[in-house]
């Protein structure tokens, strides 16, 4: 896992880094996981429309990150407006809370085969909430938490359907940049059309917890049953209203089932702190992969949101330690001229 910091507008950013991967020799074209099939171009042509009106920031970002490589936007914008309605990956989520904790923790689970290309980023682009993110592409993140303390994560579910929309990806990347709490991510959640089908763990520094369901034409928000202080999610729909619309029967989903089962089971009956929260992540039923087969949880991330601190194990958490990483702050008063805007949302 490699970082990066992007400042300034997002054009900006966007150029910055696309400069800075060329003067080391690294291409985003030439990566083997790149090439997109025409069908995927066509799909993506067709998202634009809901990126122009819902996030048109992104576009200005992707069109200088392309500049700085030297690429065509376009080629950029089909690679990422595509992910997720047509790939497949895997990944594990919950969110806790009670009277004294709040958090969100999340495993990411792909190919060891491109451990070097992921990637941690540290956000404070210009008109939007600065955030830190973990992502195994670029532009779109997969799980972070902003400055308010609002933390989201998605987990894949299989692209039986498609829609003209955002994707996963790109709308976690919105919740951090334009929301204060989960009311407002929610709020966003309903208004932004789907591109992919999949869930997305939120969490806030106030306790307020959910995950949505999401598929290109219907969400269904699960909330934690009466009782219980969680909320799970892995690959896979498992409310009633969408349990139809997840995969199909025999697909492998890396045990999605299980997992989701073993992190209920942790988490049931227990009083949490963020240590605990760690524990969860690190138990071998929800990251006891063989690296051998090439497939491995990759990293495990626990956002204590009630706190604002964030704890990264850059690899497998059963076999990695977990380390805080407590930059955002202090990177985003650096590039605001000395101004801490550490507006979490359990205050």
């Amino acid at each position: 896992m490699y970082h990066a910091r992007f400042s300034g507008t997002h054009y900006e950013a966007g150029l910055r880094w696309g400069r800075a991967l060329a003067r080391r020799g690294k291409f985003i074209a030439r990566q083997p996981t790149f090439p997109v099939s025409e069908e995927r171009r066509a799909f993506a042509r067709g998202c634009l429309p809901a990126y122009r009106e819902y996030f048109p920031e992104i576009l200005e970002e992707i069109r200088g990150i392309a500049e700085g490589q030297g690429a065509d936007s376009d080629d950029f914008a089909a690679f990422l407006f595509s992910m997720y309605a047509y790939g497949f990956g895997h990944c594990t989520c919950f969110a806790y809370a009670d009277e004294n904790t709040a958090m969100l923790g999340r495993n990411s689970d792909f190919l060891t085969s491109l451990e070097g290309l992921y990637m941690n980023c540290l956000y404070a682009v210009d008109g939007s909430r600065a955030f830190n993110a973990n992502t195994t592409a670029f532009a779109e993140v997969e799980d972070g938490m902003n400055e308010c303390g609002l933390a989201a994560g998605l987990t894949f579910v299989y692209p039986e359907e498609r829609g003209f929309g955002l994707n996963a990806g790109m709308l976690v990347r919105l919740i951090l940049e334009k929301c204060a709490t989960a009311r407002e991510a929610l709020g966003l959640l309903c208004a932004v059309p789907s591109a992919s089908q999949h869930t997305i763990t939120v969490a806030d520094g106030s306790g307020d917890i959910f995950v949505a369901e999401c598929g290109p034409r219907k969400i269904s928000i699960v909330r934690a049953e009466e009782g219980k202080r969680f909320v799970v999610a892995a690959n896979n729909f498992f409310s009633e209203e969408m349990r139809g619309h997840g995969s199909p029967a025999g697909f492998d989903d890396w045990n999605a089932a299980g997992r989701y089962g073993a992190a209920g089971e942790l988490l049931t009956g227990k009083t949490l702190s963020p240590a605990d929260g760690r524990g969860v992540l690190a138990d071998r039923r929800l990251c006891g992969y063989d690296r051998r087969t090439g497939a491995d949880t990759v990293w495990a991330v626990l956002y204590d949101t009630k706190n604002g601190r964030i704890f990264r194990a850059e690899g497998n958490p059963s076999r990695r330690a977990f380390a805080e990483d407590d930059r955002l702050f202090s990177f985003a008063a650096k590039k605001r001229g000395g101004v801490d805007r550490r507006e979490r949302s359990a205050v």
